[in-house]
């Protein structure tokens, strides 16, 4: 047994940690599908420490402070969400930018753009935590927060919002690395932080219990952590990417562009932030309990999805890249293989999900009310995980050519014309699970749309190269 497993585990770790093995993987040339795994799996493994940080505090809250606090610390996500997602599209748009001018072998430009991003980052995380410490109290109760929830729910926001600017730039230097090829290195750092956050939650709660504010500042010193270790890595060992963090300059002209690419994805990611806040705020009217499910059901769902989300986001480097480098038809090669493996993924997920959603669950609380309706929700919403996979593999393509616009549509009308009222309308005649079925009925919309585009939209007409 030992002579079969051990080579698999070290093949794993040495591919993840060696520093000298390849980093970055070549999408330009050789196996599409292998590539697109290879660049995938440590942008995967990664995303999937940094979920663990709010698992973590989810699961160590239901566990030592209760399910008022589990609802509590559920219910500030949304929040936290929103308050990021419109900036953090600046730095997909920034990142499919890295990645064109790295398949036209453009240094320079790199830099300017590299720099931009950083510089607008850091502005933009500080006057975000600014605003959301002085409205927290208003936003959640517009979130229809019960009253006897909000001083957890602010003590952990207000918290939290002190970690918004190495939040940024560990994202920023995440962004960077994906757009010359490099999805391994963000993943020891991540490593490192989330080890270091699991600690760091049991000692605050358990040993000085410090209570939900403990756990926030878990995360946030993890955070500072990761964003530390990123940049001076970028900053002393990256030779693809010239970078001096005492010398950077912003770049009007390049930034512009990156807005013009990133913003539609920024306005993706802020009408799913929104969306959550307004499902979050039908889902809080039904009382603690139900918060608590819908919070930790959430959490597994946010994990079951990241490979197919993953999946689309190194797609969308793949594009960046071979459009740079002039190479169409290897590009629609890529969408065949993305969808393939994302398929294959989420089918098995699927399975899991349905078989041991309750074992999932109890990994977070023990209350048997939380559990049986957070299994629930699994049911319904992990039977669709295979139409997500599709319309986010699409969307991957769509974002990698420059038409990050159609994608935010996408999002549009599934979830705030179909999604939402579905649930809305569901919620009046099933109660609470009807707000579940809005889910699948939003990604039934947004794959027939996606598709639609790709089959009839003449996409291959507006391969522009912004590296230009």
């Amino acid at each position: 047994m030992n002579t079969f497993v051990f080579p698999i585990v070290k093949s794993i770790f040495a591919s993840s940690f060696y520093p000298y093995l390849s980093l970055k993987v070549d999408f330009l040339n050789g196996n599409i599908g292998k590539s697109i795994w290879r660049f995938t799996y440590p942008m995967l493994l990664g995303n999937i420490f940094q979920q663990l940080y709010n698992l973590t505090d989810s699961a160590i809250v239901g566990h030592f402070l209760g399910t008022d606090a589990l609802s509590a610390v559920g219910a500030s996500f949304p929040l936290i969400f929103a308050l990021i997602a419109l900036v953090m599209g600046v730095t997909t748009g920034s990142s499919i930018l890295i990645a064109q001018f790295h398949g036209a072998r453009k240094p320079q430009s790199i830099k300017s753009a590299v720099d931009s991003l950083f510089i607008f980052l850091f502005i933009s995380a500080l006057l975000l935590a600014i605003v959301g410490y002085i409205f927290s109290f208003q936003i959640l109760t517009l979130m229809n927060l019960p009253l006897h929830l909000m001083p957890l729910a602010q003590s952990y926001l207000h918290v939290s919002l002190l970690g918004f600017i190495p939040l940024f730039g560990y994202n920023a230097v995440s962004g960077v690395l994906r757009g010359i090829g490099d999805s391994r290195t963000p993943l020891r750092f991540l490593i490192v932080a989330t080890l270091l956050n699991i600690f760091l939650d049991l000692f605050f709660v358990v040993v000085l219990k410090t209570g939900v504010e403990g756990t926030a500042w878990a995360t946030v010193i993890a955070q500072t952590v990761a964003f530390v270790l990123g940049i001076r890595y970028l900053a002393h060992k990256q030779k693809d990417v010239p970078f001096q963090l005492w010398q950077m300059k912003f770049e009007p002209k390049i930034f512009f562009v990156s807005i013009k690419i990133g913003l539609p994805s920024g306005i993706q990611h802020m009408l799913v932030a929104l969306g959550m806040v307004a499902l979050s705020s039908m889902v809080n009217t039904y009382g603690a309990v139900i918060i608590a499910a819908y919070s930790v059901a959430g959490r597994i769902d946010s994990f079951a999805l990241m490979p197919a989300m993953n999946l689309s986001q190194a797609l969308t480097t793949f594009v960046g890249q071979n459009i740079g480098a002039g190479q169409m038809e290897r590009v629609k090669r890529g969408l065949y293989a993305t969808i393939g493996i994302s398929m294959i993924i989420s089918i098995f997920i699927s399975t899991a999900v349905w078989l041991f959603g309750d074992y999932m669950i109890r990994l977070f609380t023990s209350d048997a009310s939380v559990i049986a309706e957070g299994k629930k929700y699994l049911i319904v919403v992990s039977s669709f995980y295979f139409l997500f996979s599709i319309m986010f593999s699409i969307n991957g393509l769509l974002r990698g050519v420059g038409l990050t616009h159609i994608p935010m549509f996408v999002t549009l009308v599934a979830l705030w014309l179909v999604r939402i009222p579905s649930a809305w309308v569901y919620s009046q005649q099933f109660g609470h699970t009807g707000i579940w079925w809005g889910v699948p009925s939003g990604w039934i919309a947004g794959t027939i749309i996606a598709v639609g585009y790709y089959k009839f939209g003449k996409w291959e007409n507006k391969n522009l190269l912004y590296a230009s």
